[in-house]
């Protein structure tokens, strides 16, 4: 059974001319060990569907189920990671990572070594006291990390969380996502990334859920069968990136594709049937 099932989704908003489609019947799915990335033009929905994902939002038809239960509220087993970091100004690095489990009920012996746990692998120790505005920008991100992750979470859903960081920053933290995400001893069984960027798609995930502009539809799902560390200056990265680029710049798939690159157009590896290959093992 697929982690997460999204079944036919569509979702359009009110407007002053009638109703605004933002999404129309988008299908996929998420195995368990799944890094999955989904990229698209700006307005496509992309943040949307997370927030659809989490039960934040609610499709205005189709279905998403996760572990084949309807989602019809907030799901506690996931957790996000937001592009403006979402930390609450008054409270410490300590007290915002503990903010999600303090909600939990839990002990507070098992908070403060939750909390501990996720300070010490986030690079956070030495700043348990600091306030985020004395952070840096990749710091205070270490912190939304610390906190989506000290819940021990399903999925991690992450939207857009280095768009707004220098590259030299973003480009650290990519690696350190990928190192935890490849560490069985720590959560999740899945993530999904959200990002504009292609290249960055392709440097972390195995499989792209590549949307169309709006009202998005799913253009292509592709497997990313390059090995890690992913070389961005490679011809075969060259190749996966442009064969990317223009799905979404020319609506579909482009007459060529990038040979023994795993590329695959249309629903098979989109909605993770046949040939949809998951992400490594934990």
């Amino acid at each position: 059974m697929a982690l997460i099932e999204v079944d036919d989704v569509v979702k359009s908003f009110p407007s002053r001319h009638g109703s605004l489609a933002i999404m129309n019947g988008i299908t996929f799915q998420v195995a368990d060990n799944d890094f999955l990335a989904i990229v698209g033009p700006s307005g496509c929905g992309k943040s949307t569907l997370l927030r659809l994902l989490q039960g934040l939002d609610r499709p205005t038809s189709g279905e998403i189920r996760f572990r084949g239960q309807p989602v019809g509220r907030v799901q506690s087993e996931m957790a996000m990671v937001f592009q403006s970091f979402a930390l609450y100004p008054w409270l410490t690095v300590k007290q915002n990572v503990a903010l999600g489990i303090e909600a939990r009920g839990w002990s507070p012996d098992r908070i403060e070594a939750q909390v501990e746990r996720y300070i010490s692998v986030t690079g956070l120790v030495g700043f348990e006291e600091a306030y985020p505005r004395e952070l840096s920008g990749g710091m205070r991100q270490r912190v939304g990390l610390a906190r989506a992750l000290a819940v021990e979470p399903a999925v991690l859903l992450m939207d857009e969380p280095f768009s707004s960081l220098d590259p030299l920053t973003a480009e650290s933290l990519r690696e350190e996502v990928l190192q935890l995400w490849q560490d069985p001893a720590l959560p999740p069984e899945a993530v999904l990334l959200v990002t504009h960027n292609i290249e960055e798609a392709l440097s972390m995930a195995d499989r792209i859920i590549v949307l169309s502009h709006r009202p998005s539809r799913v253009l292509a799902g592709v497997i990313v069968n390059l090995p890690r560390p992913r070389d961005r200056k490679s011809e075969a990265f060259y190749e996966l990136t442009d064969y990317v680029y223009s799905l979404i710049t020319e609506g579909g798939p482009p007459a060529t594709t990038p040979s023994g690159q795993g590329a695959r157009s249309g629903p098979p590896a989109a909605t993770g049937g046949p040939g949809a290959a998951p992400g490594p093992s934990k």
